[in-house]
């Protein structure tokens, strides 16, 4: 009997053993964007810990663009490391290596001199938030997309591989029935590897479907398809009113990236609401798959189940990030499970295999009563018990800020009583309706962190409030008109969503008041057709429409006067409008602060096991406002966080530029410095000869200000 009861003791030890080599051999490397195919930010590297991380100093930076002085877009690449090679891309989208112990480059591939990208004359959008990387024996790639083509680089060298697609790309606006010349594709998140597949969705046109797709590692060629619009006989083509919805729409896209599950080859896609963002009577029903957390068979493309956490959304709340896979311990028993955090600022949690939700999902009666023409909204809307919101999501008086006095107070009091308000799924209104969790989250596409170890999960969020006001597309009335007239028009349906009604811009979307200071007529029909950062190319309208909107933008008098020969005026024969709205608009002080009280951006962890909040604190700081002895407020943070087995959350995210490290146990922060510029990306850790590095991509300029080409490596200082 005691030599059983050792054998049985001994067993035991080796599965811990076992267990804790494996985490430690899976954790200890960062090979794919987002840590591992699981996307839960973590490490086991513990050279760093709470004890000696106020000595972490900046062990090398990078400058990407070699110094340009160019102000860049936000650089939000969350760079892997393969053996010694550091593997990131710059803010204009040039791929590079890097030694990963000195930051020395080591090639540099800029597909903006490929063959493949001059062959379909594609420009790019400035976006990518990483690469992914494949080898067997001595084949190694880089797998990398800018703008409407992925490319297979040799990982050595930096040169293309030739016998990938057409000259190392292949055209990504191929493959997804439609007309070739007039959709936009462009994805910013990294592919995802999968045996000898890569999947990709991406940033698309608002008339470009996101179907998620497979290519062959090797060939390019595309080896499935998955309508993220169902076709007729797929399963959902009936939650559509308009049965051809298939056929025109588009968005519906899984703009944020994937995770995999490596053993049971799953995949796991959120996908984004369908166009148009803010009006839904063109498109009734709950229109699956938008908004959906979808599994998939990785090799076929087989659905295997979905769930829709937002039914007709019309609040532009797309699911932001790639879903985590994390195994929780509900009432004792272990489960693998799948989490989605959202812009609503739930945390949805389900069963990998079978899609069962792990804690109970309600539906809840929302707000129907709407005043747009032809809108139909769904009455209920999903909420899970458990875990509770990590954001706000109801703005009463009681919200408003009173940080600045009765007369800032008394202004934003007096703009907040014309608007609709209240809990989140207000209907969206002509006299403006606030939007809480706002465009930019609660939960945003950085992610969150998972540490395996305990279960907690970190999560960065924002508390802002938008406000969202509707306005009618009107017929127009026949007759001969003038660019500049028929510019007017087309600016309102295609461009006031996002730079507003006069031009000035708001939230991401810059000021174009005085464009004709920066932009020729060619350049901006260029731009128009090509799209850049957050804005997506306009490859379905017409020459003579780029013409028209050109010449309103640019004030172009001799041009303004000549006779608009275009056909696209009658709006009433756009499916896809009906109204539009005055653009991505903050509900701000005067001063430029938010009108909602404090807390505007948070730190979160909460228990997965028991779907409880261990700790909460404010993310982000004003430096003026706590000169002035006001309590840190947050701010606006875009970017993940990574968690390590030595006891930290490293974060930089913040408009204020800073990037810090926590006690992850008690939200302690332990470690701050100044960046180059705002680092709007997730830090990705390291080790190099025993030497443990953390890096994070610097760009900036999310909100105007500095901008940075830098790559910047922090380390223990050498004894």
């Amino acid at each position: 009997m005691v030599q059983k009861k050792y054998q049985v003791i001994l067993s035991l030890s080796l599965v811990v053993i076992f267990f804790a080599c494996k985490e430690n051999t899976l954790y200890t490397n960062w090979t794919v964007a987002g840590g591992t195919q699981e996307k839960i930010h973590y490490s086991s590297l513990d050279q760093l810990d709470t004890n000696n991380v106020k000595q972490l100093s900046l062990a090398w930076v990078y400058h990407a663009e070699k110094g340009d002085s160019t102000h860049f877009g936000p650089m939000q690449c969350n760079p892997i490391i393969v053996g010694n090679i550091l593997y990131g891309v710059s803010p204009k989208l040039k791929l590079f290596a890097l030694d990963a112990s000195s930051g020395k480059e080591l090639w540099q591939f800029d597909p903006a001199d490929s063959i493949a990208n001059k062959s379909w004359h594609r420009k790019t959008v400035n976006m990518n938030r990483g690469v992914a990387y494949w080898a067997e024996g001595e084949d190694k790639r880089i797998l990398f997309t800018a703008g409407s083509v992925a490319y297979a680089v040799n990982a050595l060298n930096g040169k293309l591989i030739p016998s990938f697609g057409k000259d190392g790309g292949i055209n990504l606006n191929q493959g997804l029935d439609r007309d070739e010349n007039t959709v936009f594709v462009a994805p910013t998140s990294p592919v995802t590897v999968y045996k000898n597949l890569f999947f990709l969705s991406g940033l698309v046109g608002d008339e470009t479907p996101g179907h998620i797709r497979a290519f062959d590692v090797r060939t390019g060629k595309q080896q499935w398809v998955f309508h993220t619009i169902p076709y007729p006989g797929e399963p959902g083509y009936e939650t559509w009113e308009d049965t051809t919805a298939y056929k025109y729409l588009g968005s519906t896209n899984s703009w944020a990236g994937f995770s995999l599950d490596e053993k049971r080859g799953i995949l796991f896609a959120p996908i984004g609401n369908p166009t148009n963002d803010f009006y839904g009577g063109k498109r009734r029903g709950k229109g699956l798959y938008g908004n959906c957390l979808v599994a998939l068979d990785a090799m076929t493309g087989k659905k295997l189940w979905h769930f829709q956490t937002v039914h007709h959304d019309v609040w532009d709340m797309d699911l932001p990030a790639a879903p985590a896979l994390v195994t929780v311990k509900v009432n004792g028993k272990a489960i693998d499970a799948v989490l989605q955090t959202t812009k609503t600022g739930f945390v949805f949690m389900f069963d990998r295999v079978t899609g069962k939700p792990i804690f109970p999902i309600s539906e809840s009666p929302v707000a129907i009563n709407t005043s747009l023409e032809d809108e139909k909204l769904w009455p209920t809307q999903p909420r899970p018990t458990l875990p509770k919101p990590f954001v706000r999501q109801i703005f009463t008086k009681d919200d408003l800020n009173t940080l600045f006095g009765a007369s800032t107070y008394q202004d934003i009091k007096s703009r907040y009583d014309t608007y609709r308000s209240g809990r989140m799924f207000t209907p969206p209104s002509e006299e403006g309706t606030i939007i809480l969790p706002g465009y930019d989250g609660g939960g945003e596409w950085g992610g969150p962190a998972v540490d395996p170890t305990t279960n907690l999960l970190y999560v960065n969020a924002n508390e802002m409030a938008w406000v969202l006001t509707m306005v009618k597309n009107k017929p127009e009335k026949a007759g001969v008109k003038t660019n500049l007239e028929a510019g007017s028009i087309l600016y309102k349906q295609y461009c006031m969503g996002c730079h507003g009604p006069d031009r000035k811009g708001g939230g991401d979307y810059p000021s174009i008041v005085d464009a004709e200071k920066k932009y020729t007529t060619s350049k901006l029909i260029e731009l128009i057709t090509t799209g850049r950062r957050m804005m997506p190319g306009f490859n379905n309208i017409s020459t003579l429409d780029k013409q028209a909107i050109a010449s309103f933008v640019l004030n172009a008098k001799s041009d303004q006067q000549k006779i608009y020969t275009g056909k696209s005026l009658d709006v009433s024969k756009d499916s896809n409008l009906g109204y539009g709205f005055t653009g991505y608009n903050k509900f701000l002080t005067k001063d430029g602060y938010p009108a909602i009280s404090p807390p505007w951006g948070t730190l979160s962890a909460i228990n997965l096991n028991t779907g409880k909040l261990e700790w909460k604190i404010p993310f982000g700081e004003f430096k003026e406002l706590k000169e002035k002895g006001i309590p840190t407020t947050g701010r606006e943070n875009y970017g993940g966080p990574l968690v390590t087995a030595g006891g930290l959350l490293f974060i930089a995210a913040t408009a204020d530029g800073k990037f810090r490290a926590f006690n992850k146990r008690t939200g302690e922060l332990l470690w701050e410095t100044d960046l180059p510029a705002s680092g709007l990306a997730t830090p990705s850790m390291y080790t190099i000869n025993g030497k443990q590095f953390v890096v994070i991509a610097c760009g900036g300029s999310k909100w105007g200000g500095k901008s940075s080409d830098s790559y910047v490596a922090f380390a223990l200082p050498n004894k």
